[in-house]
């Protein structure tokens, strides 16, 4: 028996482990996750989602709906802290170039029972005002 190993530098997000119950990936910056292409949020219907910052900056947009539309909060990482995202709430990434997150959430978790919402025009003008 041996220990294994698992990294990544590319692009965007890989998972690295799975197993049948869990998940974890390594989510590096992409152009999607940049602050001037931000242009969505997802969210999970049936299990929750871990990050933890490793590197650089990153922001966590998260927003409830209100209404049509949504009220949009961030939360400004702090490295090596725990970020749970629960069920059913819109969130995304904002992240600088060097900001790598390791994530963690159920193997089950994929686009078959998550959903993607457009942001407004209005929503992302707010969103860049508020992201430094």
């Amino acid at each position: 028996m041996k220990i294994l190993e698992y990294r990544y530098d590319g692009e965007a997000l890989k998972r690295v482990y799975e197993n049948a119950q869990w998940t974890v990936g390594i989510k590096n910056w992409k152009s999607a996750n940049d602050i001037e292409q931000i242009g969505n949020l997802e969210r999970h219907n049936h299990t929750d989602e871990l990050f933890v910052l490793l590197n650089g900056s990153c922001t966590l947009v998260y927003a409830e709906e209100e209404g049509s539309g949504l009220n949009l909060e961030i939360i400004e990482m702090k490295p090596y802290t725990v970020y749970q995202i629960p069920p059913t709430l819109w969130h995304n990434t904002v992240m600088t170039r060097e900001a790598k997150l390791l994530l963690i959430e159920n193997s089950d978790t994929s686009m078959e029972n998550s959903d993607l919402r457009d942001l407004s025009e209005e929503e992302v003008s707010l969103l860049k005002h508020q992201v430094k």
